[in-house]
């Protein structure tokens, strides 16, 4: 029994899928997306940016396919890959049987937007022959004309009917490696969608507030929506989608995961926001460690805090503490303990180090019972 039961998420249990080696729902970590925005038919710049978003920890990577070009642009894209993409297919079917030949670990489709039975049947063939599976993706500024007069506007019950009724054309044809997303661009839309879908489908979901703006407001509204969701157990796999670089979308989400305790990467800087208390400038020393350390993925805690108010309390719940003092000499804590002194001038390059240390000691440990495990 956990010692902390408020901090306690009772995971919605769903069955696994595998977008190429990396399981989804079940009891696989939480994935973190993105999906790139350079034009597919240039295979370059894609590959890239793909690259550019692995180096901060995506997990999975969308690619659009809208083309013939972009099909065969995401042939050399798929090779270079380090990890699995998702081909998003718009409406033409042709499009999702050459991304699967091509190497997608996902499609990214609607069954019945792409047209006849038996073009979904071609569909769900390509993508069994080729090992892919299929991402459902509902969204409330493109439901289905006859959901829309049905209900009169987009709503809870709309997303989930469409979703289903997307669902139940795969399931018809015996395929079953699918999970299913139901964004909207309004929080509370997309969270009544979500929540009412994972009561009634065993499938695993995929998160997103959809459209959701720009770097600053968008990462609000994902945070929002996101937040509610993952603490009610709900979500198997997310994307923080801004009007911003792709990269940036990767860090939100992993924000959002480390806020909740979820999953961890890197890391967990907890700082004040500064007054006229500070013993140094807390913002520009917070930014700056936050560049420096950015090449660390072993997870682990690191306060920084003006001065001695809370900067005891914090410490001691993190892996190295520094709390600003007076005349310019600032504490430095060790695994929640008062270990030395430092100097403005040094606390920076010192703090890196310290923080490099404890990080190649974390994975030193980790390597060894690992090993231990095997033996």
């Amino acid at each position: 029994m956990s010692v902390r039961p408020w901090r306690d998420i009772a995971r919605r249990k769903s069955r696994q899928i595998m977008v190429g080696k990396v399981p989804v729902g079940g009891d696989a970590a939480v994935t973190v997306q993105t999906m790139t925005n350079t034009p597919t038919e240039d295979a370059v710049a894609t590959i890239n940016q793909i690259r550019a978003c692995e180096e901060v920890g995506a997990d999975i990577i969308r690619v659009s396919c809208p083309t013939v070009e972009a099909t065969q642009g995401f042939r050399l894209i798929a090779k270079a890959a380090r990890v699995p993409l998702v081909a998003d297919i718009h409406f033409h079917y042709k499009r999702a049987l050459e991304a699967a030949d091509a190497g997608a670990a996902c499609l990214r489709i609607n069954p019945g937007n792409i047209g006849s039975d038996e073009r979904i049947r071609e569909v769900v063939r390509a993508a069994k022959a080729n090992g892919c599976s299929i991402r459902i993706g509902v969204n409330a500024g493109s439901l289905e004309k006859h959901l829309l007069e049905k209900y009169g506007e987009p709503c809870p019950e709309a997303l989930v009917e469409s979703a289903l009724e997307h669902a139940r054309l795969l399931e018809d044809n015996d395929f079953h490696e699918f999970k299913i997303s139901v964004k909207a661009s309004d929080v509370f839309l997309a969270v009544a969608a979500y929540s009412e879908l994972a009561a009634r489908t065993d499938y695993p979901l995929h998160l997103g507030i959809t459209e959701a703006g720009g770097l600053i407001g968008g990462t609000v509204k994902s945070s929002i929506g996101l937040g509610m969701l993952l603490w009610s157990g709900v979500g198997d796999t997310i994307r923080v989608s801004l009007s911003a670089d792709p990269v940036e979308e990767v860090k939100v989400g992993y924000h959002i995961l480390k806020s909740l305790g979820i999953r961890a990467r890197g890391v967990k800087v907890i700082s004040c926001p500064s007054c006229a208390r500070q013993g140094f400038d807390v913002v520009r020393t917070v930014e700056t460690l936050e560049t420096r350390l950015a090449h660390i993925t072993t997870p682990l805690s690191l306060s920084v805090l003006g001065c001695v108010v809370n900067g005891p309390g914090e410490a001691r719940e993190t892996d190295i503490g520094l709390t600003g003092g007076g005349n310019g000499r600032h504490m430095v804590y060790l695994s929640g303990v008062t270990d030395h002194q430092i100097s403005s001038e040094a606390m920076v390059d010192h703090i890196v180090a310290l923080v490099e240390k404890k990080a190649a000691e974390i994975d030193a440990a980790n390597a060894e019972a690992a090993l231990q495990a095997a033996e």
